[in-house]
């Protein structure tokens, strides 16, 4: 007899070093590191994050490999590639709830039928926590950003190579340059 078991926050706090994972499903889902275009990307957007939580004192920048601890029916936790978060720090605990911001940058694994279908999901279920932004960066393939917003979840607001892409209502007056995303 074999004894089923759900895995548990706990188990986030014990992966090997430099491990991502998130719980969905009860189980733990392995995340594998990325490539050079998509990192510098997750980079870039943190640190214009960084410039403006300096600047408003309004809630903390993060970058990739942050836990987010969300009590979803089918998921414990998100852990986004950059993130804007206004809730109470935790010290060295992941933090509780959903970033108001979330973006995912694409990796080479992240086209095909099956990968929309769970991107799709995993939007649901920031939206479901509490985001109010999901951006959907693309710099392998078609060099865009999707702004996916709360009030809209199926129709993102699309933004190309030589245009400013932006956050409202979660991120108040911060954007980015597309063209900051690339080399």
């Amino acid at each position: 007899m074999s004894i089923k078991t759900e895995a548990t926050l706990e188990d986030l706090y014990h992966l090997p070093d430099n491990c991502k994972a998130e719980i969905v499903n009860g189980k733990l889902v392995l995340m594998s590191p990325t490539g050079f275009l998509p990192g510098r990307a997750g980079g870039e957007i943190y640190a214009n994050l960084c410039d403006y939580e300096r600047l408003t004192k309004s809630g903390y920048a993060l970058p990739d490999n942050v836990g987010f601890i969300v009590n979803l029916p089918n998921r414990r936790s998100l852990s986004p590639d950059a993130s804007f978060y206004t809730g109470k720090p935790t010290g060295g605990k992941f933090l509780n709830g959903a970033p108001i911001f979330a973006v995912e940058v694409r990796s080479e694994n992240d086209y095909g039928d099956q990968a929309e279908e769970d991107m799709a999901n995993k939007r649901r279920d920031y939206f479901a926590a509490g985001t109010l932004i999901v951006w959907d960066v693309d710099v392998l393939k078609e060099e865009v950003i999707r702004v996916y917003r709360a009030s809209n979840p199926e129709e993102p607001q699309v933004y190309r190579r030589g245009e400013v892409a932006e956050t409202e209502p979660a991120v108040p007056g911060w954007t980015m340059l597309v063209d900051n995303l690339f080399v």
